[in-house]
């Protein structure tokens, strides 16, 4: 029986991946079928919830029906609920996937998530990336990322930053590496607000009840098109893609920070080995399609492809640096 099922997902994924524009696993019985569940480890329109949303209509789609994926919204602990509910109550189902992100490690790395660690699920794979964007309103007397630090180095508590991360996370630890980087020592006097997701965080902004955004690509994209927000840097080595190439790097404005944030998914630790194969085998061929390429384009994320042993080891070394980061600059001890 093993054999079977080993050869079954073998002709599942070869024919996936020769003929991927015609649907998952088309010329074989595939190994996963019938509903499956993403949870997203946050409220409606973040960065988890468009992971889950769009994985799944690409997964929807290639499978022709043998496959329907929808979306667990399941907020709270800064996605620890979500992380916590794959250990505690689904963890030998191969039929749930959660999104994640350079959040869920930076959580990680902070002991966040108590009682909880890297290696108790299974990370299946990253499908792009979300780079680091900080950008205020397009009223703001702010118009360079040079004339925010001198702000801050006048008077640290003076702006008030919004992100979709816990006090701590991710989109905190943004703007906590970008002051430090740029020479501020007194970061604990910086505030920032955390909303429950990027959309909201960025409706803040706009609005002009908050100074600045510690947000990202995806989040942001429409925004700044549309001259709503005014960007004043990309948080990373490299610019975006077009249109939004003519956005200066931090790197390119002298200060060494990179802050990504890659898009990809864990599933339970007790799954069969053939299952998480399967999910690393079809989640790998569908971030090759020219489908996904062009959801990446449409809402500002960048190519970022790591999948299986690869992504473990790649996630557990970041919760490593990110844990001396956060030593560094104050948030942990």
């Amino acid at each position: 029986m093993k054999t079977r099922t080993k050869t079954k997902l073998a002709l599942a994924t070869a024919s996936l991946i020769i003929g991927m524009t015609s649907g998952l696993s088309n010329a074989a019985e595939p190994l996963i079928t019938g509903k499956v569940d993403c949870i997203a480890p946050a409220g409606p329109g973040g960065g988890w919830d468009f992971t889950c949303r769009s994985i799944g209509r690409l997964l929807n789609n290639f499978s022709h029906g043998d496959l329907t994926v929808q979306t667990l919204n399941m907020p709270g602990a800064g996605g620890g609920v979500g992380f916590a509910h794959m250990i505690t109550k689904r963890s030998h189902d191969p039929k749930v996937l959660a999104a994640a992100s350079t959040a869920t490690t930076a959580r990680l790395a902070q002991n966040q998530f108590p009682g909880m660690s890297s290696d108790m699920v299974r990370w299946v794979g990253a499908i792009g990336t979300d780079p680091g964007i900080i950008a205020v309103s397009k009223d703001s007397d702010i118009d360079s990322l040079a004339t925010l630090i001198t702000r801050l180095k006048d008077d640290p508590s003076s702006l008030t930053f919004a992100g979709a991360s816990a006090i701590g996370g991710w989109d905190h630890l943004k703007i906590l590496m970008t002051a430090h980087s740029a020479g501020l020592s007194d970061l604990k006097q910086i505030k920032y607000l955390s909303y429950n997701n990027g959309g909201s965080a960025v409706t803040q902004v706009v609005g002009g009840h908050i100074d600045v955004l510690v947000g990202v690509a995806s989040s942001t994209k429409g925004f700044i098109e549309s001259g709503d927000l005014k960007p004043l840097a990309v948080l990373g080595h490299d610019r975006l893609s077009p249109p939004l190439d003519s956005i200066p790097t931090s790197f390119e404005l002298g200060l060494d920070v990179e802050a990504s944030n890659w898009r990809g998914f864990y599933m339970p630790k007790e799954v069969p080995e053939e299952a998480y194969q399967w999910w690393v085998n079809n989640l790998k061929a569908a971030s090759q399609t020219d489908e996904w390429k062009q959801t990446m384009v449409q809402n500002g994320l960048e190519p970022f492809s790591l999948f299986g042993e690869d992504f473990d080891q790649f996630v557990n070394k970041q919760v490593g640096s990110l844990a001396t980061i956060s030593k560094e600059i104050g948030i942990i001890k």
